[in-house]
């Protein structure tokens, strides 16, 4: 997996119906998007892919629709559960239709170092040699892992193919990281993309973000590749108001899946219950958001 870590692997959204039942169809059309603007991969089944509303069935078919339709382009599978034997069995399900791996995080109520370790032993002896991502999202999980934790996971456990960084303050911590690692792992980073050039400039290999504007988390990782640094941060300032409106939990979900919808991505921009729902004065703001970036894209390209 390590080697073929680099570039933005898109957190894909689920898509439903008006009605709450999954889309497949809409898969099809997403997976479309995502690549035509740059996606080098996908990251499926993750917090913001509303994975914890699906069940095991569903997950599979989510996962299967994505692979397929990928064409051989890598597909991690977010796994994360407090029950090892759960997460051990959607595992096996999921790299046995295709996936290029998973990624895990640890699961809320962890308090000490010696936990963590105790945790991530016991996943890898459930799940044996499967290329996994370790996701670093205290935030959403509760649990905060110290740079001296992680290098031991990684010491530990060479099925520790790469890192989602998303610790505040990430650029300083992925500089940590970079330092004490006794192996190199690529590291990709989350939070919507909102740190994403000061990331860059640490060394990351790509961002692994949802932002309902691809085409700009690819753009700025390629001008960072090419050296062009002024012109990365201009294009990350033209989409800079619509990607903070965005990064708001999952309230930005529903926001992200609204423009998603606008853009001919996906038919719905359901969430599956329970789940925020838009006002229409949100609706509005969204529609000045999106016009202002279209306008100062034409502007760009004029």
């Amino acid at each position: 997996m390590a080697k073929q870590i680099s570039g933005l692997f898109i957190v894909a959204q689920t898509p439903f119906t008006d009605d709450g039942a999954l889309d497949l169809d809409s898969i099809d059309t997403l997976c479309d998007f995502y690549f035509k603007h740059g996606a080098a991969g996908l990251t499926v089944l993750g917090v913001a892919g509303e994975a914890a509303k699906l069940s095991t069935e569903e997950s599979i078919a989510v996962v299967r629709r994505y692979v397929a339709h990928a064409n051989g382009k890598p597909v991690i599978v977010g796994v994360s559960n407090s029950s090892v034997a759960q997460l051990a069995t959607l595992t096996k399900e999921v790299m046995r239709v295709g996936a290029f791996g998973v990624m895990v995080a640890p699961p809320p109520g962890l308090k000490t170092e010696e936990d963590v370790l105790s945790y991530y032993a016991a996943v890898f002896k459930g799940i044996g040699d499967v290329p996994t991502v370790l996701q670093d999202f205290p935030f959403s999980t509760g649990v905060w892992m110290s740079v001296p934790t992680i290098a031991r996971l990684i010491d530990r456990h060479p099925q520790i193919q790469a890192i989602k960084e998303e610790d505040i303050p990430s650029a300083a911590k992925i500089t940590k990281l970079r330092a004490v690692l006794s192996r190199h792992v690529p590291i990709l980073t989350g939070n919507n993309g909102v740190y994403l050039p000061q990331e860059l400039s640490r060394g990351i290999e790509g961002p692994m973000a949802g932002f309902s504007y691809p085409e700009m988390l690819s753009g700025v990782h390629k001008l960072y590749s090419e050296g062009k640094v002024q012109e990365a941060h201009d294009l990350f300032d033209l989409y800079l108001p619509l990607l903070t409106y965005e990064n708001q939990s999952q309230w930005g979900v529903a926001v992200r899946k609204e423009v998603l919808k606008r853009r001919g991505a996906i038919q719905s921009a359901a969430m599956r219950a329970p789940g925020p729902s838009l006002t229409p004065e949100d609706l509005k703001d969204i529609d000045l958001l999106v016009q202002r970036v279209e306008q100062a894209i034409a502007r760009k390209e004029a």
